[in-house]
């Protein structure tokens, strides 16, 4: 009922999100010919709780298939393009996989979109496209109506144009939900005050993030940020993450033996796309699969089934499991010593779209990955920060990660530096 008052502060504000969250009666694609024309029956809890706040649905949002990539380029509807400095010509890839999320929050079209998060998927886009992007604690907000890609990392995130669109949009959509059973009770909602100081904070600086492959652009913008928090009162220092080089092969594994489980349901008896004219049910399987899902797709399920073969199980998924838990540790002690961790987010500022595609996906995934899977390996909450422009005019930004469950910590400082290096809004001239 009309009471002439707002919902909450999101109550007519205009939302998109990533198409791989379930919303009832809107096709969701997960930008793969395999659900093309699936139309889902139930609407995700994050999207839900937004528009029970009133937020408006404007539309979904562009992804590479199935959330695997991080260049936005590998969808049914075709690559999305960066909106910063870009022309037909001169084109920069938006980051993956929710690079459509980015470029709608940047070129104001919304000024919220929702993306998951699996290794980075959120942040990524957000560091090319010069917005926030915040990935919350693993189990704080709900996956339900969320395809999954891999379970036990993947979250909803969030992608705005200032950190606190971003507390804002995290009060809502976090908290239990019956219908995840990794949800926990008792999130803590963010309160960002403008009184805040990072005084007495301790800042930890991984040494292992700061290798080879980071341009030099991305350095100097983390040693400004560095000397801007100095400046106010917080404590720096070197910190290890001792089996962060590990990261990338242990992630890789992991993910596709969930790749491999989570993609066994699409075998074109139940939904999505079907091969006809098949003499046999191993041939609707593999012209199913063949016609549904691109090379991408297809080639982690192979990996993932070989990594989980019974002669190749304790080699590779257990021993990834065991490296996991190594990664994880770590994080832990550096939360004995640090409240914040600041890395680079990506390596540099937006690839250009021909450079980006002289490698393949699992290769670009490494690298851009680099930085942002850890985060999603031990399920804390991270940030990516737009900080300043390049020589080329592109955004550059830093990464932010705090203990579990302290997105307030996270948000706060993170508020504190945007106060501070006033980020340029994308302008769109009509």
């Amino acid at each position: 009922s009309f009471t002439g008052q707002p919902k909450s502060l999101l109550d007519g504000i205009p939302l998109a999100v990533k198409d791989n969250f379930c919303a009832e009666g809107i096709t969701t694609t997960c930008g793969s010919s395999m659900l093309k024309h699936f139309v889902p029956t139930y609407t995700a809890t994050v999207v839900e709780r937004l528009l029970d706040a009133g937020a408006l649905l404007i539309g979904k949002c562009n992804l590479d298939e199935f959330a695997m990539g991080s260049g936005t380029v590998d969808s049914i509807h075709g690559p999305t393009k960066n909106i910063w400095n870009s022309n037909i010509r001169y084109t920069r890839i938006a980051g993956g996989s929710s690079g459509g999320c980015a470029v709608a929050v940047a070129s104001g079209s919304c000024f919220v979109a929702l993306g998951s998060d699996t290794g980075g998927s959120t942040r990524n886009p957000a560091s090319y496209c010069g917005v926030v992007g915040l990935k919350p604690t693993y189990s704080s907000v709900s996956r339900y109506g969320l395809i999954p890609l891999v379970n036990s990392m993947d979250v909803p995130g969030i992608l705005t144009r200032t950190v606190e669109d971003a507390a804002i949009v995290y009060n809502i959509i976090s908290g239990p939900d019956i219908k995840d059973s990794t949800t926990v009770p008792g999130i803590k909602k963010v309160s960002l005050t403008p009184e805040y100081n990072p005084q007495k904070i301790k800042i930890g600086i991984p040494l292992e993030y700061f290798c080879e492959g980071i341009s030099d652009e991305v350095i100097e913008t983390c040693e400004l940020v560095m000397h801007i928090l100095k400046q106010g009162g917080a404590d720096l220092s070197m910190v290890s993450l001792p089996h962060t080089g590990y990261s990338v092969a242990c992630y890789s594994v992991l993910n596709q033996c969930e790749v491999a489980s989570n993609m066994a349901r699409y075998d074109g008896l139940r939904y999505g796309y079907r091969a006809n004219e098949c003499t046999s049910t191993n041939k609707l399987y593999s012209e199913t699969r063949k016609g549904g899902f691109n090379y991408v797709v297809r080639g982690r399920i192979l990996a993932g089934n070989f990594f989980l073969l019974q002669k190749n199980y304790q080699q590779y998924f257990e021993k990834a499991l065991q490296v996991r838990r190594l990664i994880s540790n770590d994080f832990k002690r550096a939360w004995e010593k640090v409240d914040i961790l600041l890395t680079p987010t990506t390596p540099s500022e937006a690839p250009l779209f021909d450079e980006f595609l002289k490698l393949d996906n699992r290769a670009q995934c490494s690298i851009q990955d680099y930085c942002t899977q850890p985060a999603n390996m031990a399920g804390c909450p991270a940030v990516s920060l737009p900080i300043k422009l390049s020589k080329n005019g592109m955004p550059l930004s830093i990464q932010l990660m705090a203990p579990n469950y302290n997105e307030q910590g996270l948000l706060s400082i993170a508020q504190w530096i945007e106060h501070q290096v006033c980020f340029p809004t994308l302008k769109i001239c009509l």
